[in-house]
Formats: C-alpha cells, sequence, structure tokens
C-alpha cells in the first residue's frame, strides 16, 4: 500500500514490533495517511512507547514508522476467529499530542501555523513533536520550504530532526540569527537592502 506516495509494507512493521520482548500481538494499519499500531502487550509507559519507536526506527525509514500507538488487552475478533480490523478502536489523537502549551510571541504563532498546515493538525502546541505528529521526511521538506516562502527564514532541513520540539526548534532559529525582523525580512535580507540603497 502507499501512504503520501511512500510504498509501506504493513506487515514488515509488525513483524519489527514483534520482535520487542514486550510485545505479544501487534496490528498496523492505516488511518487517514497515517499509521497506527495496535497492541497487545506490557502495560503502556512513555518509556515502552519511546522504545518502541526507537526499535521500529533503528531498522525502518521513518515514514514507516507509527504516528499512534494504541494498546489493547485483546485483539477484536470475528465470529470465526479472524482478526476483526474493523473492530479496532479509533486512535486517540490526544495521546499523541502534551498538554498543549500556546505560542506567544509572533514569531511562535507564526511557526507554529506553519506546522499545524503542514502536519494537518487543528493546532500546535511549543511542547509537541513534529514527528509525533505524523511528521516524516518528506513533510519536514515542506514545511522548510513553507517557512521560507511564508516568513523568508532559511532554516536548515537537519534542524527539524535535531529540533523536533516546537519550541526547540523556534530557539534554535532564533539561535542561528535566523529571526525574523518586524517587516517580515530576515536581518541578512534587510542588512543587504540597506546596503543597496546606501
Amino acid at each position: 500500500m502507499k501512504i503520501r506516495g511512500f510504498r509501506i509494507e504493513l506487515g514488515e512493521i509488525e513483524a519489527r514490533l514483534l520482535e520487542h520482548s514486550a510485545v505479544r500481538e501487534a496490528v498496523v494499519i492505516a488511518i487517514d495517511n497515517q499509521l497506527a499500531a495496535y497492541l497487545v502487550a506490557e502495560q503502556d509507559t512513555p518509556e515502552l512507547r519511546s522504545a518502541l519507536k526507537a526499535h521500529l526506527k533503528a531498522g525502518l525509514p521513518d515514514y514507516m514508522v507509527p504516528s499512534h500507538f494504541t494498546w489493547l488487552d485483546r485483539m477484536p475478533q470475528t465470529p470465526n476467529g479472524k482478526l476483526d480490523r474493523k473492530a479496532l478502536p479509533k486512535p486517540d489523537a490526544s495521546l499523541v499530542q502534551r498538554a498543549y502549551v500556546a505560542p506567544v510571541s509572533e514569531q511562535e504563532q507564526q511557526v507554529a501555523a506553519i506546522w499545524a498546515e503542514v502536519l494537518k493538525v487543528e493546532r500546535v502546541g511549543l511542547t509537541d513533536d513534529f514527528f509525533e505528529l505524523g511528521g516524516h521526511s518528506l513533510l519536514a521538506a515542506q514545511l522548510v520550504s513553507r517557512i521560507h516562502s511564508g516568513l523568508g527564514i532559511d532554516v536548515p532541513l537537519r534542524l527539524i530532526f535535531e529540533k523536533p520540539q516546537l519550541n526547540d526548534f523556534i530557539q534554535a532559529i532564533a539561535d542561528s540569527g535566523l529571526s525574523l525582523t518586524e517587516d517580515g525580512l530576515s536581518d541578512i535580507e534587510k542588512l543587504m537592502n540597506e546596503m543597496a540603497g546606501a
């Protein structure tokens, strides 16, 4: 199957999940262009969730790492004993998003709005993680392009991988001196305009 132009092997993701000692059963499905993993495993903890994501990222491309993980007591079955995929619960998106911390400054609000647009989510808070909200390498490239076209900031693509949390990402932009001036031009563009007018 294909999601966002990438060929996805659901069975390969399931096999990787089953390699982890805490996982007894695993099913991966596609919902609204995002991957959702359903697990019968040890108790859901942030540590186990992180360990499973790290395990998958070690052997799979980032677009094959599910955005959603749902723990079940047992997999739903049809009357004849087969997996009933239609009975799987819809993933709870609120579990992916941390407690919402609203962007405050104008730049925070602008960058958060671009993240929300690229990720197709309603809102993005300062503590949200790009990849946990469904981001992947293709969307990261779109994000960098949108920030450049919308805000006039040239952000290196690697920055989203190094700083995937919104507040860290924005702080890294500020620390690198790429922040915007009030008229929407980057400091470098403003300096060049001043030199041209001199």
